[in-house]
């Protein structure tokens, strides 16, 4: 699809300011959230395979299983972000085919925290989905009411799932920990999709570098709580 020139450059400007403000946030962001994962990460960081070596075969197994419904997360966000920089006609597909995984997400909650929790986490990450969606929509419009709007709304989101997860789990998520760990991941997923709408595509895949690296700390805090919350559980 070819848009005007005119058209062109209010998307430019538009993505300009957003970048702007991903820029200072994210630098905020990793600080803080660094030293979520230096407390939560320790086992992998520090020594991998005594830490392996010491967990039973569910540990294991959840850890695993984890690692792979976030990285889906971020593999059908960024196929999300591409279809629809590029006006792909796949948009649809893609973006239900990442809503299910916001399902599979709850659901693997659901055994430990009850139907209802999990329920509620597929809601609100799919919130989350919706709601990236329509905020690189606006950008793409140019929109700067529009973006304000809808960056709200998303970052808000973000709180919000950080606070259930530290409701679940107050001992091993801390709420200013869960927060700093989900701004981190919108500050990056920003990142790569104003890249990728830009045209700035080697940025573009540093980012999703950054966003795999990240979204793994993210899954391993995830399931080393849930085990130390529930040891008997993973026996």
């Amino acid at each position: 699809m070819t848009r005007s020139p005119a058209a062109s450059r209010r998307t430019t400007l538009a993505l300009a300011g957003l970048i702007a403000v991903a820029g200072a946030t994210l630098v905020l962001a990793v600080s803080g959230a660094h030293e979520v994962h230096a407390d939560s990460g320790r086992s992998h960081h520090g020594d991998t395979a005594r830490a392996a070596a010491s967990m039973t075969r569910k540990q294991v197994a959840f850890h695993d299983g984890m690692r792979k419904l976030w990285e889906d997360h971020i593999t059908w966000t960024r196929l999300a972000i591409v279809s629809l920089a590029h006006d792909l006609p796949d948009l649809p597909a893609t973006q239900a085919r990442l809503l299910r995984n916001q399902v599979d997400i709850g659901n693997a909650i659901k055994p430990y925290y009850g139907r209802a929790a999990g329920d509620r986490l597929s809601a609100l990450l799919k919130e989350h989905i919706v709601a990236a969606v329509a905020l690189l929509q606006a950008a793409k419009a140019g929109d700067q009411n529009l973006i304000k709007q809808r960056s709200a709304a998303w970052y808000a989101n973000g709180d919000q799932i950080a606070d259930f997860l530290h409701s679940a789990n107050p001992r091993n998520w801390p709420q200013k920990a869960m927060r700093q760990m989900m701004k981190e991941h919108l500050d990056q997923t920003l990142s790569e999709a104003l890249n990728r709408l830009t045209g700035k595509y080697a940025a573009d895949l540093r980012d999703y570098d950054e966003i795999h690296h990240h979204i793994l700390e993210m899954a391993d805090t995830l399931s080393a709580g849930i085990i130390k919350q529930f040891p008997r559980r993973f026996r």
